[in-house]
């Protein structure tokens, strides 16, 4: 006996080391039984969502959100073009119609009197955003959507303007970076990272870390391949969704609106404050 103690320790030992590994990299039930859940989330309504980011999404067979200005030129100018995406199973994400910021904050200097969130009373920012939610129904049909807080102001005067704008959408996608498990997130303003200048391998490795904490990840797109101050290289953009499609059996990747219902339907479950994303 005192020869098969020692086995019996060294096989309990194994056994306790294949039992932790599975356990980071098992599947979770939150994600659609995958270990994470991806968002790809482009802002502002520029023409390289339309030349760029879609048809690589497409090629793909990926679905994004994409979070629309509606008083943008490139809505009106090739509205046909959106609501095609839509039908293909892209979110058009509400952006404000004039995206208006807080022109009072430090480093705002692009922010004009006529569009600076801090001159705005709460019912004008609350009925520019519904405003743009009914443009949004007559270009996709749709009512189920998410919102994105231009440049992440959540508030007019102290006021969190949004909290009136609850019951219009799943939820909404705000600037803070980090990882959360769905019963930490908060709907009324989603994490996310914003892009601007990482390479590929930069982006696979958040992907990475998500993957391994089974968390939400949100990515924060504004240029892909150019098109605005805020860029991701297009061979960087690809090398991300090329690294999602290897590992889509792992990697749940949808749109906002989707994600943003499982996890309400997570956090109003009776074990919500138990989920382990």
């Amino acid at each position: 006996m005192r020869f098969l103690a020692p086995l019996l320790s060294a096989a309990s030992l194994l056994w306790l080391g294949l039992s932790a590994g599975y356990a980071q990299t098992k599947p979770s039930t939150t994600w659609n039984n995958k270990q994470c859940a991806v968002v790809l989330t482009y802002d502002d309504a520029i023409d390289v969502d339309l030349d760029n980011a879609i048809p690589a999404l497409d090629s793909m067979r990926f679905r994004g959100t994409f979070y629309l200005i509606g008083s943008s030129p490139v809505v009106a100018k090739r509205l046909p073009e959106w609501r095609r995406a839509a039908q293909r199973g892209h979110e058009l994400g509400n952006h404000a119609l004039m995206h208006p910021c807080d022109g009072s904050l430090p480093g705002r200097g692009f922010v004009t009197p006529d569009n600076d969130l801090s001159k705005y009373t709460v019912s004008r920012a609350v009925s520019e955003v519904r405003a743009n939610n009914v443009l949004l129904n007559a270009i996709d049909g749709k009512t189920a959507r998410t919102f994105a807080y231009p440049c992440g102001d959540l508030q007019i005067g102290g006021v969190k303007f949004y909290d009136q704008l609850k019951n219009d959408f799943v939820g909404a996608r705000g600037v803070t970076g980090g990882l959360q498990t769905a019963a930490e997130v908060d709907l009324t303003n989603i994490d996310s990272y914003m892009i601007n200048g990482q390479t590929g391998e930069q982006l696979i490795d958040l992907v990475k870390k998500a993957q391994q904490s089974h968390t939400l990840l949100v990515f924060l797109f504004h240029g892909v391949g150019g098109g605005h101050g805020l860029n991701v290289d297009l061979k960087a953009h690809r090398q991300l969704l090329r690294y999602l499609k290897a590992h889509e059996k792992d990697i749940w990747v949808a749109p906002m609106v989707e994600v943003a219902e499982k996890i309400k339907t997570v956090q109003a479950g009776p074990a919500a404050g138990k989920v382990k994303g």
